[in-house]
């Protein structure tokens, strides 16, 4: 281990030896150097970890939810606090800038914010009954272990999404991270407990194994998802991941909330602002190497000012700062490992045999850092929409296809199979809101003069088809950490039925 790494972990607050051994190692995508090795937890401990936050989801629920948006509120603190060890620990293993690792960091502190307002604002409804003198209520109540397995390339921000909100409703939850990304979640639960241990100076609310990491591989995983106690599932991955964890849970009857791919569109329309068009592209199509869920990676450009467009692209392309992702200069780090190097070769060789032009894509070799694959981003100019560009590569590659027709652009925008990321650069009204209408782009977001890379949390995040339909964060998404119960109260004195039905006995 590095001593960089052991300062980050002091500061941090991680006990290694606690979860030191060789089943896991954490490989920096920025040298391929190893971080630390890590041991897994066995089918045991994991069974352990799952019966201890079963155990604290049923004290939990008991503390009233603004007392629980505390504990949240103090996590923020730890945050704030620590957000640049954390921010660049994010850097260290995830291989993303160090601004999009202060960025992802700020993000969690964002989403405990969301969550202690709405520890306050878990409204129900109250319903007009069509009986006298009754009432009838809808009430949300904690559902249970919330178990949450998420991705390398937002390693902790998507557990934040999920966690700020199971506990703020009355949840416990069980974390199974990247394999590829285990320390930053040792970090992370570190400074949760932290918050638990301040919580607990003035009471003895927050009971143990509210909050359970488990270390392992896919098998550790799979073991959370079929275990029963477990009542929602929240997963971050790729469709065939999604599609596995959906099967298990439908067969128990489970709940799901699944992020899974993104092949995200943008159109460019010819009364476009291209000066800001372009900054978006680039920041969508390159931001954090290519591999967000929301990166741009199909381009449709109208006819009127394809020539204006790309060339200004290519040009930027060939100067983007490549290198390591610590220093300051840099805009595009490493990719995660080879084989996500490997992939995106493979994607741009099945490019150019549908006649695809590819500019960039070249490894680069970075001094200091030759075990990292870094890559050149990549622009292929296609003839068409193709059936290779229906696949997502986790990778800088945007693929650019000419249009005529609005209509034309919208249909391949919506003929992938993926739902999850869309925008139209116009200054068309009817453009517009076309664009985000019902007979517009199918994805769950579809956004106006900005890319599709990002987003806020005030806003739920997610998407349809192939992505998966769970939505995260923002909006009503907190609930689906609940359930719901429809109440109704006889006050007077007589027993009407519904509908009027008589049953006189």
């Amino acid at each position: 281990m590095t001593s960089t790494i052991q300062n980050l972990f002091t500061e941090l607050g991680v006990a290694l030896a606690d979860y030191e051994g060789n089943d896991i190692a954490s490989i920096s995508p920025i040298n391929g150097l190893p971080l630390a090795s890590l041991r897994a937890d066995n089918a045991a401990q994991v069974a352990h970890k799952i019966d201890r936050a079963h155990n604290a989801f049923l004290a939990w629920r008991k503390v009233p939810a603004p007392r629980r948006g505390e504990l949240i509120r103090l996590f923020g603190e730890e945050l704030r606090t620590h957000k640049a060890a954390l921010g660049q620990l994010v850097t260290l293993e995830a291989g993303k800038i160090l601004q999009e690792g202060l960025g992802e960091v700020q993000e969690m502190i964002d989403i405990c914010d969301f969550a202690v307002g709405l520890s306050r604002q878990l409204y129900g409804l109250t319903i007009a009954s069509e009986r006298p003198g009754h009432r009838m209520m809808e009430v949300w109540h904690p559902l249970g272990v919330v178990g949450v397995i998420s991705a390398f390339n937002f390693p902790v921000a998507v557990w934040a999404w999920n966690a700020a909100l199971a506990f703020v409703c009355g949840n416990s939850v069980t974390w199974k991270p990247s394999e590829k990304t285990p320390l930053t979640a040792l970090a992370t639960h570190a400074l949760f407990m932290k918050a638990v241990a301040r919580f607990n100076a003035t009471s003895n609310d927050a009971p143990d194994g509210l909050a359970e990491l488990i270390i392992g591989a896919r098998d550790t995983g799979a073991q959370m998802v079929e275990d029963k106690r477990v009542a929602l599932v929240s997963a971050t991955g790729s469709t065939r991941m999604g599609r596995q964890v959906a099967e298990v849970c439908a067969k128990r009857l489970t709940r799901t909330i699944l992020e899974l791919g993104g092949n995200n569109a943008m159109i460019v329309a010819p009364s476009a602002d291209l000066e800001m068009a372009v900054r978006a592209i680039t920041f969508s199509a390159v931001g954090t190497a290519g591999q967000r869920c929301t990166t741009l990676r199909r381009l449709f450009v109208h006819d009127s000012i394809y020539e204006t467009l790309v060339p200004r692209l290519k040009k930027i392309y060939a100067g983007l700062p490549i290198g390591n992702p610590l220093e300051k200069s840099t805009l595009i780090g490493p990719l995660v490992d080879q084989a996500a190097f490997e992939a995106m070769q493979t994607a741009l060789n099945a490019a150019k045999t549908d006649q695809g032009v590819v500019f960039g894509g070249d490894r680069v070799i970075v001094i200091g850092s030759e075990g990292g694959y870094y890559v050149r981003p990549a622009i292929v100019e296609m003839p068409s929409q193709t059936a290779h560009m229906h696949h997502e590569i986790f990778a800088p590659i945007m693929y650019i296809v000419r249009y005529q027709d609005l209509q034309q652009a919208i249909d391949w925008n919506n003929e992938v199979p993926q739902g999850l990321s869309s925008s139209i650069f116009t200054t068309d009204m009817r453009e517009a809101e076309l664009f985000m209408s019902d007979v517009g782009s199918d994805c769950g977001i579809a956004n106006v003069n900005i890319g599709p890379s990002g987003a806020e949390i005030g806003g739920a995040f997610g998407g349809e088809k192939d992505t998966g339909g769970g939505r995260e964060s923002g909006s009503d998404a907190w609930k689906a950490y609940m359930r719901r119960s429809t109440n109704t109260v006889n006050y007077s004195h007589s027993l009407p039925l519904a509908q009027g039905i008589s049953f006189d006995i």
